[in-house]
C-alpha cells in the first residue's frame, strides 16, 4: 500500500512541476510585434486579404488578354513576310489562344472570386444569382485594368514586330495592327447586325456558364468549369466570330482599346462608327448576357436566387397559412 501512495506522490509532484508558472523575469517580455496572427502572418498578407477578390479577377482578366491578344498578333502579324518567312498560325490557332486564355484565366482566379473576368458575367450574376451588387463597381474595374495590362504586356512584347508590319514605329493604324488589340466590325455588317452578333454569342457563352455552375443540373466538379468555359468560347469564335471578332466581353474589348488610343492609333479607336465601342462590344455583351440567364432560368434553374424563382408570396403568409 505504501508503495502505490509513493507512486502517487511522484505523479503529482511531476504533474505540478509541469503546470509550474514561467519565470517571466528570466524569460522576458515577448514584444508585440512579434506575435502571428495566423490569418495575416505579415503586413502584406493583410492588405492582400482586402484586395484578394479584386485582385483575382486582376490576374484572370490580363492572362486572358495576353493569350487572346497574344494569339491574335501572332497570326496577324507572321502574314507579313516582313515579320515572318512563313506564317504562324490561322483562324483556328487564333481561336485556340482566346479559348486557352479564358480557361486558364478562371482556373486562376476562380477559387477566389468566381472567376468572371467579364464585366457581362459580373452583372449577369448579380441579376441572376444573388452576387452582391456592392462588389460589381470594384470587379468590373479590376477587370478592366487587368485588360488594359494585358493589352499593354503584348503590345511591348510585339512592338518591333509591329512597326515592322505597319512600316515605322510612328506609323499605327486600326485597319493595320489596331484590330489585333479591340474588336471592329466586318464593313459589310450593318448596325443591328454588328449588335445582335455581339448579342448572341453573348448569350451562348453564359449559357453554360450558368450550366456549369448549377448544382441541380448534374454538377461538374470544379476543375471541369474551365474546360466548359474553353469549349464555349472555342465554339463560339468558330461559329459566332467572324463578322465582329466575338468580343463577348466590355473589359477585353476597351481594356486594349484604351491601350491603342495611349500608344498612337487615335481618336479613331473611339470614333470609328459612331461610337461602334460602346453600343456593341459593351452593351451587346451586358444585354446578351442578362437575356441568356434569363432564357436559361425560365426553363431550366429551379434555385431561389435568381428573380425567376422568387416568391410573390411574403414569408409571413405563407407561415400563417401553414
Amino acid at each position: 500500500m505504501s508503495h502505490v501512495v509513493e507512486k502517487s506522490q511522484r505523479r503529482s509532484e511531476t504533474s505540478s512541476s509541469c503546470t509550474r508558472p514561467v519565470n517571466e523575469a528570466a524569460v522576458g517580455n515577448i514584444p508585440s510585434d512579434c506575435t502571428s496572427d495566423p490569418q495575416y502572418p505579415n503586413h502584406w498578407s493583410r492588405i492582400r486579404g482586402y484586395i484578394r477578390e479584386p485582385a483575382a479577377e486582376f490576374l484572370g482578366t490580363m492572362i486572358l488578354v495576353i493569350f487572346g491578344c497574344g494569339g491574335n498578333c501572332q497570326v496577324g502579324l507572321s502574314s507579313n513576310t516582313a515579320v515572318s518567312a512563313t506564317p504562324k498560325g490561322d483562324f483556328l490557332s487564333l481561336n485556340f489562344g482566346w479559348a486557352v486564355g479564358i480557361a486558364l484565366g478562371v482556373l486562376v482566379s476562380g477559387g477566389v472570386s468566381g472567376g468572371h473576368i467579364n464585366p457581362a458575367v459580373t452583372l449577369a450574376f448579380a441579376s441572376f444569382r444573388d452576387f452582391p451588387w456592392r462588389k460589381v463597381p470594384y470587379y468590373i474595374l479590376a477587370q478592366l485594368l487587368g485588360a488594359l495590362c494585358g493589352g499593354g504586356i503584348i503590345y511591348a512584347n510585339y512592338y518591333h514586330a509591329i512597326s515592322t508590319y505597319e512600316g515605322g514605329s510612328s506609323i499605327r493604324t486600326i485597319s493595320g495592327t489596331g484590330d489585333l488589340f479591340a474588336t471592329y466590325a466586318a464593313d459589310y455588317m450593318t448596325s443591328v447586325s454588328c449588335f445582335f452578333s455581339e448579342f448572341l454569342a453573348s448569350a451562348m457563352l453564359i449559357i453554360p456558364i450558368l450550366a456549369a455552375t448549377d448544382k441541380r443540373n448534374g454538377p461538374i466538379p470544379v476543375w471541369l468549369v474551365p474546360a466548359t468555359v474553353f469549349m464555349a468560347l472555342l465554339g463560339i469564335g468558330l461559329a459566332l466570330g467572324m463578322e465582329t471578332g466575338f468580343a463577348i466581353n466590355p473589359a477585353r474589348d476597351l481594356g486594349p482599346r484604351i491601350l491603342t488610343a495611349m500608344v498612337g492609333y487615335g481618336k479613331d479607336v473611339f470614333t470609328f462608327r459612331n461610337q461602334y465601342w460602346l453600343w456593341c462590344p459593351i452593351f451587346g455583351p451586358i444585354l446578351g448576357m442578362q437575356a441568356g440567364g434569363l432564357v436559361y432560368d425560365l426553363l431550366i434553374y429551379t434555385g431561389s436566387e435568381s428573380i425567376v424563382n422568387k416568391s410573390y408570396v411574403p414569408n409571413c403568409m405563407r407561415a400563417s397559412e401553414i
